[in-house]
This record gives C-alpha cells, structure tokens and sequence, in this order.
C-alpha cells in the first residue's frame, strides 16, 4: 500500500508489524544464521579466551573500567555465604563526548590514563596501596575486539560515533595513558583481564546470580546503546581460525568439558538474513542505514538499541506528516530534518499517563522553539510509532535470544528433547534459563522489556508445549555489569591456567 493510501496511522506502520508468530519463525531463522555464523564468520562469533570453568575467582581487589561511558573503580570480591558477592568501591564516571571521539587514539587513551590515574590516586590513599607493587586491573570495551590472550585484545571496526580505526593494541594504548599521567607515589597497572561490555555481563551474572537447582544463568544481554550478547560455546561449534591462542581454564580442568565465552556481536550484518527473509527491514530501517558512519554494517543494532530508536522515529514521524497529514515540509520544526533530533530518550516516556506529563505537552515542550501547532492527533501518532518500533525491537531480541540458546544447546531441538522438555545440566534438571540484562534502552523505552519477556514465553510455550513442561527463558537484571565483570575476571584470570 503506498503512502498516499493509507488512511490511519496503524495502516502506515504496517512495515513494522511484529507479533507472536512472527516472533517464532524468526528465532527458527535466527538459530540456523547463528549456527552458519559461528562456525564460519571471522567478524562475528568471537571467542574469548575465557571458559566458564574460571569464575570462581578468589577475593581481592582489582580495578575495572568500560562502557561508552568511562567508569573507573575498584571491585571487592567477598567470600562465599554472604549477603552480596561483591562491593564497588570509589567508582567514577565520565562521559566520552563527541570531539573525544573524534580524536586519534593517542588523546582519547591519554584522557582515559587521566582519570584511571585519578582513582589509582584515590585507591592509594583509601587502601594504602604500595606504588612500588603492580596493581592487576582488568578492562571492558564496548566494542568487537580479537583476542590471543585474556590480556591482549586488538580492537576491530568501533561505530557508535568512534572514529578509531581497527587492528589497534588496546592494552598497549591503555598502559601508555595511564604511563602519561602516573606519578612517582603512584604504582603502575599491569593489565591482567580484558574482555567486551556483553562478555563482562555474563561473567558477572554467572557469578553473582543465586540460580536455583532448576535454574541456570546462561547468557548475558545487553541491549542500550547498542545491542549484544554472549553465552558460552562449545569450540567444536566455532571456525577454527577464530579461536584463541591460549583460554585461560581453573586449574586441573579439561578445556574440553567446558563452553567458552562468545561474543557474538550479533547486531552486525551477518545477522541480517533472517530480518529479510521475513521482511522485517522497512524503507526506514534503510533510509537510517544509509545516513550512518558505516552503511550496511549494523542492520539488527539500527532496529533495537538506544543510539538509533529515536532516530528511527523521526524518519517515520516526518514521512507520516508529510505524506498522510500533508503537512508541508518547511513548515515542521528544523530540529525534525536534523539526524538524531528526536531522542530514543525523549520516546522512552512519551505515553498516556507518564509521569513526565501529557504527551502533547512534552510535545510542545520538546519543540518550544517553532512555531508550528502541535494537536493530540500528532502526539498520539508520535506514540504509535514508538509503541510499533519497540514492539518490534522486543520481537527481535526475543527470537534471538532464543535462537542463541538454541545454538548453544541450552534449548534442544523441539523433536528431540529430553523427558519433560527439560534441559539436563549434570545431575540437574534445568527448566529455566536466566538471561542477565542491562541496559537503559530495554529498561526505560516504553514497554520493551515487558514485551520482550513476554515474546520469550510465547516462544518457549509454543515450542515445548507438547512436551506438557515447557522451558521458561526469563530476563534478569545484571545492571553494572561491565565494570563488576572486569573486576571478576582480574582474580580469575591469576588463579587460573592458560590451556
């Protein structure tokens, strides 16, 4: 139906049209795509040299940083049969501004040795840290990295607004940063553990999480500014070519007995035939591809995180005026031709009843400087559009969570399941799978995570019903996960061997 045609909002977002069944046959296509990527894919699917064998690390501290935010702290591990596990301590947190971005990597490294140094200081002073002794920190990086070793990372194409080109020493640039600034009373860093934001998700959610016998952390999700995850797998299910020189493995254990941790940087093209095969990717969706820093590259991240759900929005809020309502083009606010000029924050509460207010009043508000006359009928489209993207958004993540558990071997095949639909683990019968979430986007945006956990129960009740005992996938809240899963993998990493 074209443009002209329609007659309503709900017939003009007919592009973005998400619903149970959809939801289903997506995870089917997801599972094969992720199957295919990870056994061949050198851009996606990649292993860390971190088995799961390792995260029962003993307690100290060690220093943690990530994020597209700066976070620099220390983390306390504590002993087992205490209320918590562990403790942040003197955290703090900048924002990476744009022209920081836009800088080459020796300034951005140096700003970041800046302000490691500046809680080093601290530390020292708290924890009377000697400086004549090496202080082990491990690091997050929000961004596909290749890794040899737990300690060496290279980092690979960056997006996000990044202008730092690949194949870059990650370690290397961090040491000579925080070299820059380090002063003689200071101690210096040895980098022991480095691993990305949705790898340290999981790690600090399988070992914080108090999993019941039936239960069984088994992936981490992010889904903020961008959109990723990682779950353990098996290295017979990855490209050989891909897999680390050394993984580091608790000593006296068998690699082989073990998954290793996979970030599957699952937003980046290769996971776009299954949102084609079942025409989900909309004339929007490729208006917004082709405006990016790098067209083409992050198909399923455009659809579902917070750096481009606003962006989204506004490319069909204007298109929706223009066509349907005829409103002329130049009599709209400027800020609405602009890329970016209606934030994925601004739609997380613009709904009926939110507590920020009447949705044609934050309309007005947002776009105080035109003097264009804004009518509920405008809001209530604004909020059909949010409401459509983040439903479809909430499909996405669902089917592919499920489709990588199903890769994973966490959910069997429907045919050949055990007695029950239940997944065996050991001697356990597991008949919930636990994802850790973060993320602002999924916790704040309309009703994505709702909806999302939702789209998992259809998923799973539909495709286990016949075994009368369906297998729950359930999202659980692993917030700060970053910085707690580098302060995780530094005592780790030091107790552990490399196989």
């Amino acid at each position: 139906m074209s443009p002209s045609a329609v007659t309503s909002i709900s017939q003009f977002l007919g592009p973005l049209a998400m619903d149970n069944a959809a939801a289903l046959k997506l995870s089917r296509e997801f599972y094969t795509n992720f199957k295919y990527l990870a056994a061949e894919s050198l851009d996606m699917f990649l292993p860390t040299p971190i088995s799961m064998s390792i995260l029962r690390p003993v307690g100290q501290q060690s220093t943690g940083r990530g994020g597209s935010n700066l976070r620099v702290g220390f983390v306390e591990l504590l002993p087992d049969g205490q209320d918590r596990r562990l403790n942040r301590l003197l955290e703090q947190s900048w924002p990476i501004q744009d022209h920081l971005k836009n800088e080459n990597s020796e300034k951005l490294f140096g700003w970041v040795g800046e302000h490691i140094a500046e809680v080093v200081r601290e530390g020292c002073e708290t924890f009377g840290l000697s400086p004549g002794e090496e202080l082990p920190m491990g690091v997050t990086f929000s961004f596909p990295m290749k890794q040899t070793s737990l300690s060496e990372a290279s980092l690979m194409a960056m997006g996000k607004g990044f202008a730092i080109t690949s194949d870059l020493d990650l370690g290397g640039h961090l040491f000579r940063g925080y070299e820059q600034h380090r002063t003689p009373d200071l101690p210096p860093i040895k980098i022991t553990a480095i691993t990305n934001d949705s790898v340290a998700t999981l790690v600090s959610f399988v070992y914080q999480y108090p999993a019941a016998r039936n239960q069984k952390a088994a992936m981490g999700l992010i889904v903020g500014t961008g959109c990723n995850a990682t779950i353990p797998l098996k290295l017979s299910t990855l490209h050989q070519n891909k897999c680390p020189d050394l993984i580091s493995v608790q000593q006296d254990q068998d690699l082989e007995d073990f998954g290793i941790a996979v970030n599957t940087e699952w937003s980046i093209n290769g996971s776009a035939p299954p949102l084609r095969t079942l025409g989900l990717i909309s004339r929007w969706d490729e208006e917004l591809d082709k405006a990016g820093e790098y067209p083409g590259f992050q198909p399923l991240e455009y659809m579902t995180s917070g750096r481009y759900l606003g962006e989204l929005a506004r490319l069909i809020f204007v298109d929706f005026l223009i066509t349907v309502h005829g409103v002329s083009a130049n009599d709209l606010p400027q800020r609405l031709h602009q890329r970016f000029g209606l934030s994925t924050t601004f739609l997380s509460h613009f709904y009926p009843d939110s507590h920020k207010g009447d949705p044609l009043e934050q309309l007005q508000k947002e776009f105080d400087d035109t003097a264009f006359t804004w009518t509920s009928t405008h809001a209530d489209a604004l909020y059909q559009i949010a409401k459509a993207i983040q439903a479809r958004a909430a499909g996405i993540v669902a089917a592919a969570t499920i489709g990588l558990l199903r890769c994973a071997g966490e959910i069997p095949d429907p045919s050949v399941t055990e007695v029950n639909g239940n997944v065996i683990d050991g001697e356990r019968v597991i008949d919930e799978l636990v994802v850790g979430y973060t993320g602002g986007c999924i916790q704040h945006f309309q009703d994505y995570l709702k909806d999302t956990q939702g789209f998992l129960d259809f998923i799973t009740q539909e495709e286990f019903a016949a075994q009368g005992k369906p297998i729950r996938v359930v999202l659980e809240p692993c917030h700060d996960g970053g910085i707690t899963g580098a302060g995780i993998l530094v005592p780790a990493a030091l107790a552990s061997t490399q196989a």
